[in-house]
């Protein structure tokens, strides 16, 4: 009990100082719980817009060529326990483009397009695009396409326009575009563009040959050991979400680091006040500290001392930094912050508040604040009383 009065009464000695610098490290606290719940937010959002226009696993052969339509395939991978929905998919490289018209002013444009043959029912049950589902009857009706909106923008082209498709052996084939879809992922909305099955094999002139399969699966961030195990069984290549999209969540993670250590700056600014604060607390009570000795305080209760100062300033202001933090992320959750749907792929701020990130904060504010107190606490317990007395 001697230790924690005496140390609270040097705390409130400086209640100016101690409230400024408790402050400082709930401000720190705040701004990093709240800037890791946001880009845990923004991280998961994407993620799931994503696996909106992909699917958890592809199957294709090893050499890319294309392959039959294999029913007995198609039972196997239905039969698997974590799959869901299975749709044969058929794929080619074209470039694409829209007509010029001088009478109407228009100039030509033109860009490289992924082209997805798909069977319009069994797909939707792999994807969650809603332009599949909507436009459903017109995909499946002939020449039709649905592109991605990043894409039909560049070429200038909207819901009933016609544009011709080029194969690399030169063949052109006209087609209408009868709508978009937009997902958020560049690497998508800039280049896929859906036509169904049939058109495209007749396109390609390959019968009814496919690339491969698309596999919905339970959970899918089991999707690179699902893709595995199928792989086996059908003697296909077998690539997940993860692998295409690997680099690009990487790329997140390592914001979402850099972030938290560009924000953790605050909390170390913050530590640097206690220690401040501790530095000049030690040199106004030298002598008291010679007394402390003197009377037989052992060099421990002294380091005890200016250790547990160090502790309630930054175990104060971590807790009230934590409880701010919480309740901004929860205000955000609740009434979240609207972004213009012009600029991003999503029209309002994104929360997701993660235990781990919420521990780890505190955890680390609380152990920086006691290490900038151990310094002038250890400074405090090696004075000499009889010299300081002298």
């Amino acid at each position: 009990m001697f230790i924690f009065f005496l140390a609270l009464k040097h705390v409130k000695k400086r209640a100016l100082q101690s409230t400024l610098t408790l402050l400082g490290v709930a401000v720190g606290v705040m701004v990093l719980i709240t800037a890791l719940s946001l880009t845990n937010g923004f991280i998961d959002e994407l993620i799931r817009s994503t696996l909106r226009a992909t699917p958890h696993v592809t199957l294709s052969s090893y050499d890319f060529n294309p392959i039959n339509n294999d029913t007995q395939t198609l039972e196997t991978l239905l039969r698997h326990r974590d799959v869901t929905a299975v749709s044969p998919y058929l794929t080619a490289q074209a470039l694409i483009a829209r007509r010029a018209n001088s009478q109407l002013g228009i100039s030509g444009r033109r860009g490289f397009a992924q082209l997805l043959g798909i069977d319009p029912a069994q797909q939707q049950a792999v994807l969650d695009l809603n332009a599949l589902q909507d436009l459903q009857a017109e995909l499946a009706a002939g020449d039709t396409v649905i592109l991605g909106e990043t894409l039909a923008r560049s070429l200038g082209v909207f819901a009933g326009d016609e544009v011709l498709i080029a194969d690399i052996d030169g063949r052109r084939r006209p087609f209408t575009v009868v709508g978009t879809f937009r997902v958020g992922n560049e690497l998508i909305d800039s280049v896929v563009g859906y036509v169904s099955l049939e058109t495209l094999q007749d396109y390609n002139r390959i019968g009814e040959q496919i690339t491969g399969y698309h596999v919905r699966v339970r959970d899918p961030e089991q999707a690179d050991r699902i893709a595995r195990e199928l792989s086996r069984q059908t003697a296909l290549a077998g690539s997940s979400w993860q692998n295409i999209f690997g680099t690009l969540i990487e790329q997140l993670r390592l914001q979402k680091a850099l972030i938290g250590v560009v924000v953790f700056l605050i909390v170390i600014v913050a530590a640097m006040g206690i220690a401040n604060i501790l530095i000049l607390t030690v040199a106004e009570k030298t002598e008291e500290i010679a007394i402390l000795r003197a009377l037989g305080a052992s060099q421990r209760k002294i380091l005890a001392v200016f250790t547990l100062e160090g502790l309630m300033l930054g175990g104060g202001g971590t807790l009230l930094g934590a409880l701010l933090g919480l309740g901004l992320s929860v205000y955000f959750k609740v009434q979240p912050y609207p972004l213009p749907g012009d600029l991003y792929f999503i029209t309002q701020l994104p929360v997701e508040l993660q235990a781990f990130d919420f521990v780890w904060v505190c955890a680390l504010s609380i152990t920086t604040s006691v290490i900038a107190g151990l310094i002038p606490a250890k400074r405090a317990s090696s004075l000499e009383p009889a010299k300081i007395l002298r």
